[in-house]
Formats: structure tokens, C-alpha cells, sequence
């Protein structure tokens, strides 16, 4: 009986250590695009459950090798941060293009009030056809009036030169692996500002990823490159929005960035 539970022991313990080595190994260069955690807008800061969040985030960030952090200048997104920070012992490299895109919009139906980019109406988006493409989205007079494409140019023209910086230089739709390796980059940002990101290294519009998608506080996206031919990079989405670190402490995701699922759901956000 005592060699039957020292043996249970043992295979369990090498269990841990071989799904520990599975968490923590590098086999490509990862990008890790991380949401602020639950936001207090009025003091650009966390809830409490925005904490807490942030710290659950923490437990699941430090198991990775790192290569380097990058933040947001806004507080939600550094203090976001902070928790994974502390505990690993690092520093983040504030960058000003990492925060919420800014352009605010007179919105079709909002035309009396300067709003966000994103969160349109669906009547009011989806009868364009030059929103569901890559080249066209910025077309419309709404944002052509509100500079949105120069802002997004700007994003990801430092996007860009972060990469190269990293090894891979942007050609075309793809990119030159002139200094392929298997670094692990983090971005604590918001979510309108991921979904350029994503928009840039999938060759999608950006409006189908602010509209359709949605990542809740502390969600996790992880982009990979891949190198099929010697030299010639794609990035790859392997998950969107994990929240993964929630449910493994039975906390549930917080209601930000979403809008109500049915009309009658009084006590969710229409608008």
C-alpha cells in the first residue's frame, strides 16, 4: 500500500514537471497581447475585481520566459502590469502607441457627440461592403473627417519597427525573418488598440475584429510566427481572448467592452 502511494506520488509529481516545461518553453516568437484588467474609467485604474483579475493574470504570466514587457502609458493598462511586474521581478517599456486608439468619431447615429471608432450599430456598419476589407475600411467620410487611418498608420508603422527590432521586417503582407528566434514578447494594452494590432498582422479590417470579437479584462491573445520557408514569416493567431487564469480560480469574467445579449437584459449595457 505505502509503495502504491509513493509511486502515485511520483508519477504525479513528473506529471507537474512535464506540463511546468509544456507552459514554460519557447519553440517560437510569441506575441502576448494582454487587456487591462476590469476598468475604472473615471480614475483610469482598476475595480476591485480589475485587481484581482490582474493578479490571477500574474500567477499565470510568470511561469513564461519572457524576452520583454511592454505597457500602455494609461493607468488601467500599467497597473495591469504592475502585478505581473512585482512578481517577476521586471520592468515594462512604456509605449505611447500601445495606448486606446484614440480618433473619436461622430458616429452615424451618435452625430451630435464625438464617440470611439468602434462600436457601431450593426445596421449602421454592416450594409458597407468597404468595412469587411483590409484596404477599404478607413473609406468611409466618418473616418476620413476623424483621421482614423493616419492614427492607425501611426500604430502600426511603431508596431512594425518594434518587430524589426525583434528580427522580423515587414514585407508586403508578410514578414523577412532576417533574425528569426523564439522570443516572447508581452503588450499590456486595450482591446480597440489589440484589435489594429491583429488587424496589421492578419490582414484583416480592424472593424470586423472591434465589432465581432471581444476580449473580456485580462484576456490573453497569442500570435506566433511561422517560418515555412527559410527567411519568409507569417504570424498566426493560436487563441483569442483566453481567460483561461479566470476559470482556473472560479472567477468569472467581467461584462467590459460587451453589450447586452438581449434586448430586454435591463441590467446590462446598451450603449
Amino acid at each position: 500500500m505505502l509503495k502504491s502511494l509513493l509511486f502515485n506520488e511520483i508519477r504525479n509529481s513528473l506529471k507537474l514537471l512535464v506540463i511546468q516545461k509544456q507552459i514554460t518553453r519557447s519553440d517560437i516568437m510569441k506575441l502576448l497581447i494582454v487587456r487591462h484588467g476590469d476598468p475604472d474609467y473615471d480614475i483610469d485604474s482598476l475595480t476591485e475585481k480589475g485587481w484581482k483579475e490582474a493578479g490571477y493574470l500574474a500567477e499565470r504570466l510568470e511561469k513564461l520566459d519572457v524576452k520583454e514587457f511592454y505597457v500602455s502609458p494609461l493607468g488601467r493598462a500599467k497597473d495591469t502590469a504592475s502585478c505581473t511586474l512585482k512578481k517577476v521581478g521586471r520592468t515594462a517599456i512604456e509605449k505611447e502607441w500601445l495606448r486606446e486608439f484614440a480618433p473619436r468619431i461622430n458616429r452615424p447615429d451618435r452625430a451630435d457627440k464625438k464617440t470611439i471608432s468602434w462600436d457601431w450599430l450593426p445596421q449602421d456598419w454592416m450594409n458597407q461592403e468597404n468595412f469587411f476589407h483590409a484596404d477599404q475600411w478607413w473609406k468611409s467620410p466618418v473616418f476620413l473627417e476623424a483621421g482614423v487611418k493616419q492614427e492607425y498608420d501611426w500604430v502600426i508603422e511603431n508596431f512594425d519597427n518594434l518587430l524589426q527590432e525583434h528580427g522580423y521586417v515587414r514585407e508586403g503582407k508578410y514578414y523577412s525573418a532576417e533574425k528569426a528566434n523564439n522570443d516572447t514578447l508581452v503588450f499590456f494594452c486595450h482591446f480597440g488598440l489589440e484589435c489594429v494590432l491583429l488587424s496589421h498582422l492578419l490582414n484583416i479590417s480592424p472593424m470586423v475584429l472591434w465589432h465581432q470579437c471581444c476580449a473580456a479584462p485580462t484576456a490573453v491573445t497569442t500570435v506566433v510566427t511561422e517560418e515555412r520557408r527559410k527567411g519568409i514569416a507569417s504570424f498566426r493567431m493560436l487563441s483569442f481572448g483566453d481567460i483561461s487564469h479566470l476559470y482556473a480560480n472560479q472567477e468569472s469574467p467581467a461584462f467590459a467592452a460587451r453589450f447586452c445579449e438581449a434586448y430586454e437584459n435591463s441590467e446590462e449595457r446598451h450603449d
